[in-house]
């Protein structure tokens, strides 16, 4: 299973938010360059790059940042948050970022979505953030309406490389992933799943390492806060999720 170590970005630094609560923010670091040289050094097969504010109000505010983390590392970099239009996807993958994760404009939109997995083959990626099971938006601010299963099932025939499927509740809490989500995940669609959210030992990687339906396995895994409280090492984080 792929390791996605994340960089959370506000205000240009790495932070990182419990839940998705804004107004619950801890700064880890004023360099997000060097925090992605860490990571690739380490050895991580991806790095994972949230552009929180962007997410949040669509500007792509921390844009210049993620390409120069992009520009900074030979690690295929995965980025989402406040990507609205062609344009701003164009942008990103012109500037080296491997993946772009679309969000809040893919619910909004599902036929642009969709056109965008189609023009970039392998490159475009699903965010599907749950607060239980209602899909939320612009940067977990809002609910869709929206079922995860529902919209997950709808676009499974879009052509996304993978869905990036986060569990807002248990987010930056470190209690363990919701594993019984991805399960029935990985029963009803044939996309790839990337787990994110809940993540706070290497017992809860190999949870997920663990987790099998007929022949479909998760593909990855996101990791944030953990890595920076002092929680799981990176190196300890790749051996558990089989990436070392």
């Amino acid at each position: 299973m792929d390791l996605f170590p994340a960089i959370d970005l506000r205000g240009g630094r790495c932070v990182r938010l419990t839940q998705g609560d804004f107004a619950r923010e801890t700064v880890y670091g004023d360099d997000p360059v060097a925090q992605a040289r860490v990571f690739a050094d380490a050895g991580s097969p991806w790095i994972h790059v949230v552009d929180l504010d962007g997410a949040r109000t669509g500007d792509g505010a921390n844009r210049e940042v993620i390409k120069a983390v992009a520009a900074s590392t030979l690690t295929p970099v995965q980025t989402g948050g406040g990507i609205r239009s062609d344009a701003d996807v164009d942008e990103l993958l012109d500037a080296g970022v491997a993946r772009v994760v679309l969000g809040t404009a893919a619910l909004e939109d599902p036929a642009w979505a969709r056109a965008v997995a189609a023009r970039h083959p392998g490159r475009v990626v699903l965010g599907l953030d749950a607060r239980g099971d209602e899909v939320a938006v612009r940067g977990w601010a809002e609910g869709s309406g929206r079922k995860l299963l529902d919209v997950a099932r709808e676009m499974d025939d879009a052509g996304f490389v993978a869905y990036v499927v986060t569990q807002i509740e248990v987010d930056g809490v470190g209690t363990g992933p919701d594993v019984e989500t991805y399960r029935l995940l990985l029963q009803e669609c044939e996309t790839d799943i990337v787990a994110s959210g809940g993540v706070g030992s290497a017992a809860h990687l190999r949870d997920l390492v663990a987790l099998e339906e007929g022949i479909r396995v998760l593909a990855g895994a996101v990791v944030g806060k953990a890595l920076y409280d002092g929680s799981l090492s990176i190196d300890d984080a790749l051996a558990a999720a089989g990436s070392a």
